[in-house]
């Protein structure tokens, strides 16, 4: 690789020891140092720092129990509350690996991550768990479902089905397992580009080393209390808002779903001076009429972050709302957290995601790896200069970890490139994954359901810029030749295929879809084309969608 010329680039800075740390580290300290003072609410249910440590205690006891042991994987398929947070911490304190699944996968979805994280235990919300039970004949490893409402209506099965009262323990003590910074805490499954999605390896210390960047990038501090819906299944909330505020003895107020019309009331009876949210939820906030919640909250709010977060939504909230500093997160994806990052005091460009900072060496390259100059976009591709602040790799698919540490460098497949100042700008996607409102999406995954379809012979789902700023999902599918079916009766058989937030928007019938001379489907420019004067739109339909 040759020089960098980006002013931000420290020449020599190279390899460091850097800061090592684990979850379980973090939460004892925190435990030990700020015992009784509060730490989390939950729609008003307080629980202090030494609360937290003892409930994941109780529960890493009962899964031991159930034969819980290190470097185990176990699933979890649970909505946004306190257990939620607490059997997270207690699968590391035993030196198992968590294995978050978004809540609102069924059917395939479901079944590819389920089997592909191979555990021997489920714990889930009743109504996730019926979805299981509907899959569980082709789940074999599966020795116990963990239940954590009222017991579901299960049909008979070889699992044995238990309350979650069953895994709370009596025993309080920790158990003391020895875990190094090094070691799996959890497996964040991609967006499934190429293929069906895969499952990325977070050490202990990349989940501690991006909480402290996060420290950084968001202005955090002791006296923060941050509010935030985002759901637990993502990494997002576990390291940007549960241990990041563990490390400060800072106060977080985490709330069950986003909601426009609650986020005033609950910023005003949590308290709350900082939050963070995702790009859709910020338009949809600045954009929302005027309540007395608002009006009284004005000020109150220090710190938002969000990414993307555009300069014109950005100046919405300062003189809107009052927010003294609006944050555009960083640059990153699972597999190396963030790979560029502003310092609190920098207020970047408009649309940059920061600069480099000291945990990664970032390049810009072409398609031979041949490192571009500033303002040419091109692949983005990253080595760590710090021990484990990547991921360890793809779980048992070596083949696919080595396949993109081309040159001993991780290639991203996405675009961008620095400026002369060295403020990176993200530019395109080079895989075909989609992402809607903060999800990403397999269009793979979503390929292989809408094939499933008789009537369907061929299909590409790809995908359209929306009104808020990011991807809305459009199918452009080949009917099989004398095949009878209506674009509004496809999108009503998906709602019960897919999860909720990947029904497609757009949906468009044609006689081909483009391709290369060698078979691939030319997504790119089923996106530059868009929506068609063909192309039929669920928003001017009557189907409507419920989250679930």
């Amino acid at each position: 690789m040759g020089s960098v010329a980006q002013s931000d680039w420290v020449p020599g800075s190279g390899w460091s020891t850097g800061e090592e740390d684990t979850i379980n580290a973090v939460l004892r300290r925190a435990a030990r140092q700020w015992g009784e003072r509060p730490f989390m609410d939950i729609c008003g249910d307080v629980y202090s720092f030494a609360d937290v440590d003892q409930e994941a205690c109780r529960l890493a006891n009962g899964l031991r129990k159930l034969g819980v042991t290190k470097g185990q994987t176990v699933v979890t398929i649970l909505d946004n509350n306190a257990e939620a947070i607490f059997i997270w911490l207690a699968i590391n304190k035993l030196g198992a690996i968590s294995v978050p699944v978004n809540t609102a996968y069924k059917g395939e979805f479901l079944r590819h991550q389920i089997a592909d994280a191979d555990p021997t235990i489920v714990l889930a919300e009743s109504d996730y768990l019926e979805r299981v039970a509907a899959i569980a004949d082709k789940l074999p490893g599966i020795t116990t479902l963990v239940h954590r409402s009222a017991a579901p209506e299960l049909p008979p099965l070889g699992q044995q089905v238990l309350p979650w009262s069953a895994v709370r323990s009596d025993d309080t003590s920790d158990p003391d397992v020895t875990v190094k910074p090094s070691d799996p805490a959890v497996i964040i499954y991609t967006g499934g580009t190429t293929g069906p999605s895969k499952g990325c390896i977070n050490s202990h210390n990349y989940a501690c080393n991006l909480a402290r960047q996060l420290i950084q990038a968001m202005r955090r501090t002791p006296e923060s209390i941050t509010w935030t819906p985002l759901p637990l299944f993502h990494f997002n909330a576990l390291t940007a808002t549960i241990l990041p505020n563990l490390m400060l003895g800072a106060r977080i107020a985490l709330y069950p779903r986003f909601s426009v019309s609650n986020f005033w009331p609950e910023i005003k009876r949590t308290g709350a001076n900082d939050c963070s949210l995702l790009a859709s939820m910020l338009v949809l906030i600045a954009n929302a009429p005027d309540t007395p919640e608002m009006k009284e909250c004005h000020g109150q709010l220090k710190v938002v972050c969000g990414a993307p977060f555009p300069p014109e939504i950005m100046k919405v909230w300062k003189e809107r709302f009052g927010v003294e500093h609006t944050r555009q997160g960083g640059f990153g994806l699972s597999e190396c957290s963030i790979i560029t990052s502003l310092p609190g005091d920098d207020p970047g460009k408009p649309n940059s995601s920061g600069k480099r900072n000291e945990c990664f060496d970032v390049r810009i390259v072409d398609d031979d790896d041949v490192e571009l100059p500033p303002g040419v976009p091109g692949e983005i591709i990253v080595r760590p200069l710090k021990p484990h602040v990547m991921f360890e790799g793809y779980w048992r698919r070596p083949e696919d970890t080595l396949r993109l540490m081309r040159n001993m460098w991780f290639h991203t497949g996405d675009i961008g490139m620095f400026d002369e100042d060295g403020y990176f700008y993200f530019v395109d996607r080079k895989k075909d994954y989609l992402r809607r409102r903060g999800e990403n999406i397999s269009s793979f995954e979503m390929e292989t359901t809408f094939r499933s379809h008789p009537a369907i012979q061929d299909v590409a789902v790809h995908a359209v810029k929306s009104e808020v700023g990011e991807d809305e999902v459009k199918v452009t599918a080949v009917l099989h030749p004398g095949a009878s079916l209506t674009e509004e009766e496809l999108c009503r058989w998906s709602i019960d295929q897919v999860p909720y937030f990947a029904v497609p928007r757009f949906i468009e019938f044609r006689t081909e879809v483009p391709r290369s001379p060698v078979g691939r489907i030319l997504k790119y420019e089923l996106r530059d084309q868009g929506v068609t004067p063909a192309t039929w739109d669920r928003e001017k339909s009557q189907v409507t969608l419920v989250k679930r």
